[in-house]
């Protein structure tokens, strides 16, 4: 049978918070926001934010440049596959990924997608010293604009993370700028994934199974509803798109770091019918930073296990992706955490006896 673990609240539904204080030098005004920030970190490990400062017409170029992408041939997209790259970038074909156990094919992943992430020559001493996710981007030459709108759309939504980085240190009673330390070049990546119009895979259960986010957290903006967010009595709640909000979800980095006080809540992606476009940025720290919970929220002896921000990213990576699972399987590749170490945060579903 399944027994679900419990964090935070039986919510039914996701809290909304105007950000907009953060942005200027009203002190009360950050800290109020900080609150609201940590409640829902705390309580639900959701949130939605508004007062932003990213323009409609930014993220209508960036939805207008994924689907010009994804409605190129097959053939094309594969020329940016993924798989040809060092830095883990490129076209994610359908059935490519998944977090499922590989043993019921209704559960496998149905989405396409496109990732990137910070733009590094090829001689950046990080990706000549082999540090996977982090190196060139994988852009279509036929696609000019995509590199030009998407990329503008990652640095304005790296600097809501920023932002987003301070208000969560206010949060937590840290000074405002404390994570900066651990943020001069993050692999943070964005994914531009595509829900194709297809009725007939409306006899799967879902689009994207349950899971928590490696990172710190993500910044997600959706075109249609179909995201679902576990509740602490194992309830799925819907998280349909708020006009003009991001959808910001609490990853396993932050909940380590927090020993537990904030929560990485799984959720998923229903198989819809109807074509969707989502846009999450995963906000992770430099490679190099150890993430362990930081000395004021260890209490009782009770610790999360520390581990390596980029090795902790690429073991999950690697343990998702069909191209690194087939170098893993030929000894090409090796996990750079061990399977025990290598473990899921949050609430899960887990099987007991």
């Amino acid at each position: 049978m399944t027994e679900t673990e419990t964090k935070g609240t039986a919510f039914t539904s996701i809290p909304v918070v105007d950000i907009a204080p953060l942005f200027g030098n009203d002190e009360a005004a950050k800290r109020e926001v900080a609150k609201e920030m940590a409640d829902a970190a705390s309580d639900v490990g959701f949130l939605y934010v508004k007062g932003h400062n990213i323009s409609r017409e930014m993220i209508a170029k960036l939805e207008a440049r994924a689907a010009e992408f994804f409605a190129l041939p097959e053939e094309k997209k594969m020329e940016r596959y993924i798989g040809k790259s060092r830095a883990h970038r490129g076209y994610v074909p359908t059935g490519e990924e998944g977090f499922y156990d590989g043993t019921d094919p209704a559960k496998t992943d149905k989405k396409e997608a496109f990732d990137l992430s910070i733009e590094l020559p090829e001689d950046d001493p990080d990706h000549v010293k082999g540090y996977r996710m982090l190196g060139p981007n994988q852009w279509p030459p036929e696609l000019p604009e995509m590199q030009r709108d998407v990329y503008a759309y990652y640095e304005a939504a790296m600097a809501l993370g920023h932002t987003l980085f301070r208000g969560f240190a206010l949060a937590l009673g840290l000074p405002e700028d404390y994570f900066e330390q651990w943020l001069t070049k993050p692999p943070s990546q964005l994914r531009l994934v595509h829900y194709p119009s297809d009725p007939a895979r409306a006899v799967a259960e879902w689009g994207i199974s349950a899971h928590t986010d490696y990172e710190c957290f993500t910044i997600l903006h959706v075109t249609a509803p179909g995201l679902q967010v576990m509740n602490a009595n194992g309830d799925w709640i819907d998280a349909p798109p708020v006009e003009g909000a991001f959808v910001i979800n609490i990853g396993d980095m932050l909940e380590a770091l927090t020993n537990g006080r904030f929560i990485a809540t799984p959720h998923r992606v229903r198989n819809v019918p109807d074509e969707r476009f989502s846009f999450p940025l995963f906000c992770s720290l430099d490679y190099d930073t150890q993430v362990e919970p930081l000395p004021q929220f260890i209490e009782d002896g009770k610790v999360y296990p520390g581990y390596g921000a980029g090795d902790h990213l690429v073991t999950q990576t690697m343990r998702t992706f069909a191209y690194l699972k087939k170098l893993v399987a030929a000894g090409e590749l090796k996990l750079p955490e061990s399977e025990d170490h290598a473990t899921a945060f949050g609430r899960r579903e887990k099987e007991i006896a």
